[in-house]
This record gives structure tokens, sequence and C-alpha cells, in this order.
């Protein structure tokens, strides 16, 4: 038997490209069709369709290809069922904050605050008259003070990676210094938020003598408590991957360790640390026990955050939720509330495209 003609009897069973998609379309339908027994919803129609073609996919593969061949289509279609299974919570997010909204974006929103709207006002615009009030201060209050975390946080986290990674095994003091870090950025990964907000209000009641002291900064200290941990972990892991043999060969030219440090490693973990940074804002700049605790909540709005309570976006979303304007008219400040949480999602967008552009600045050329 010629290498040809045994070539051609492996190759010969092998199944089509499209046939994952035509597994998936025939699941799609069937799952349709048995959740629609059993009471048709979503959730049910997807966890159906799933098993379907998980179930299904590795038996025709094994039908066409052999048993061998179906055993690994198993592990595949496993690993393409839990993508989709990944991602059905995340498109339903977003085409449920789309969809609710968007028809709340408006020019008053994204430009006015509340200061002077009343029950009174959404009343007339749920009969049809102009909707009042805005979440321009909450927008204001939300870039401020994550401002000030990212400032405090970002610094502090890169710079102690930097210690755990290069120098903590440099000695036997430095090596317990990194371990006790360690330890303690461990526990801060955990603390609740709500504890980072009193710990940065008992920190400054003590600094300032005022236990009424509430503005934004505080907010920031409780929200750089949170993102500390994230960054550093992040930026230590992205420091680790960076190959050994960069610094042996920055050394052997008579570079010094904080110049290899500045311009050979962390450029070469730029890429990782900016979406570390971007991951860690992303979590606080959605918290809102800490920022009710710490800065409060004002209709009005306030540019100074050293003075003054201040509102973010997530807390106007709370109050608008569980304190409507109008009670007999709730529907207006939740349409207030779902325009603000899209507001968030595209802040958090704008964030990570940022993160991308600056890695993609200060990365490593690879071109000669």
């Amino acid at each position: 038997m010629s290498i040809a003609t045994t070539s051609s009897k492996l190759i010969g069973r092998q199944a089509p490209r499209w046939l994952p998609l035509l597994i998936g379309l025939c699941a799609l339908i069937l799952g349709a069709a048995l959740s629609a027994l059993i009471g048709f919803s979503i959730g049910l129609w997807a966890v159906f369709a799933g098993l379907i073609f998980v179930i299904a996919g590795p038996i025709v593969v094994g039908m066409l290809e052999g048993s061998r061949k179906g055993k690994d289509a198993f592990a595949r279609y496993l690993i393409y069922g839990a993508f989709l299974l990944a991602l059905i919570p995340l498109v339903s997010v977003i085409w449920v904050v789309l969809g609710r909204g968007v028809p709340g974006l408006s020019g008053n929103l994204l430009g006015t605050s509340m200061n002077g709207v009343s029950g009174v006002t959404d009343n007339e615009a749920a009969q049809g008259g102009p909707a009042y009030g805005g979440a321009y201060h909450a927008i204001v209050g939300t870039v401020m003070i994550t401002f000030w975390a990212t400032l405090m946080s970002v610094p502090i986290g890169l710079l102690t990676a930097v210690f755990l990674t290069e120098y903590s095994d440099s000695n036997r003091a430095f090596r317990w210094m990194g371990r006790v870090i360690t330890f303690l950025v461990d526990v801060m990964t955990g603390i609740p938020s709500i504890v980072a907000g009193l710990f940065a209000v008992a920190l400054f009641v003590q600094v300032l003598g005022d236990p009424s002291a509430r503005f934004g900064f505080i907010a920031s200290i409780a929200l750089s408590v949170l993102m500390i941990p994230t960054v550093v972990r992040n930026t230590e892991e992205m420091l680790k991957i960076v190959p050994n043999e960069l610094r042996e060969a920055s050394y052997a030219l008579g570079v010094r360790k904080w110049r290899t440090i500045t311009k050979v490693v962390i450029p070469t973990a730029m890429s990782g640390i900016s979406s570390g940074v971007t991951l860690a804002i992303a979590r606080v700049i959605g918290e809102t026990a800490p920022i009710l605790v710490t800065a409060g909540f004002v209709a009005s709005i306030n540019f100074n955050a050293f003075s003054g309570w201040m509102t973010t976006l997530p807390t106007f979303i709370y109050y608008q939720i569980m304190n409507p304007t109008s009670p007999t008219n709730p529907q207006v400040s939740e349409d207030r509330a779902w325009a603000s949480a899209l507001i968030l999602i595209i802040l958090v967008m704008i964030l990570n495209l940022a993160a991308r552009l600056i890695a993609k600045i200060f990365a490593p050329k690879t071109g000669r």
C-alpha cells in the first residue's frame, strides 16, 4: 500500500468544517422546542441548547470519524459550550442595559444635575412633559473620585510590585519584608468594601478631628484601599513573566538595576500592567457602600473633592431606584437609573481603550 493511499484513508473520514455551526443551529431549534414544552424562557432555552450541543456534537463526530475522534471532540465541544455559556450573562447584561438605558439618554441627563428636581416635575414628565434632572453631578463625582484613587493606588501598587519582584530576594531582611507585604496584600484583597469606607472615615476623623467630615477625597482613600491589592498582584505577575535574559543582557552592558527596571522590565510588561490597572479601576468605579459612607449623596454639582459631599454614578443609581423622586411615578427615576448604568459601562469601556492605547505607546518596539 502506498503512502498516498494510506494518507487518503486517514483523512477521508474528516467531518466538514461547517459541522459545529450546523450542530449549533439544530441545538438552538431543539432547545427552543424543549423549553417551550416546560415554559419558554431565554435561560432555559440556553441551557437546553448548550446540553444538546455538547452531547450531540461528539456523537456526530464519532459517527463520521471514529470513536477516538469522538472522544477528542467531546473535550472540544465542551470548551465551545463553556465559552457560549460565559457569553450569555455578558450579552444579556449589555442587551438589557442598552434596551433600558438608551431611551433615558438625553441632553438633560448628561448636562444637568438633580438640583431643584422634585416629584412635581417627574409627574409632569410622566404625563408627557419635558424630563428634568440629570446625572451630570454624578458623572463629575465619579471621574474625580476615581481619578484621585487611581493617582494614589497606581504608584503605590507599582512600586510595591517592583520591590517584591526585583528586590525582595536581595537579603534576609528584604525577604522577611517581602513575605509580610505579600501576606498583607492577600488580606487586603478580601477586605469588604464597606470596611474600607469605615477605615477612611476613621482615618480622617483622627486627622481632622471632625466626626462629620465627609468629602470626595475620603472616598478616594477608601477606593485606593480596594485598588492597591489588585494593582500589586497583577503587576507582580506581569513583572515575573519578563524573561531574565533581558535583565541579564542589560546588566552585561553595565546598566544599573534601577535603570534596567525602568527602561527594560516595566516597558516589557506595560501591556499587562495597564490591563491590571484598568481591572482595578473597573472594580472600584461601581462601588456604592464606601461612597455612601465617605462622600454621602448630594443633588448639586461639586467640583472640589476636598470639600463638601459628592455623588457618583453608583450612588445616583441606588437612590433613583430605592428612593424615586416621585413615588407615584417611579418610571422616570428608573429611566435615569438605567441611563446612568449605561454611562457607567461606557466609562469603563473608555478606560479600557485608554489602557490599551497607553500600553501600545509604551510597549517596546519590535521593529528594526
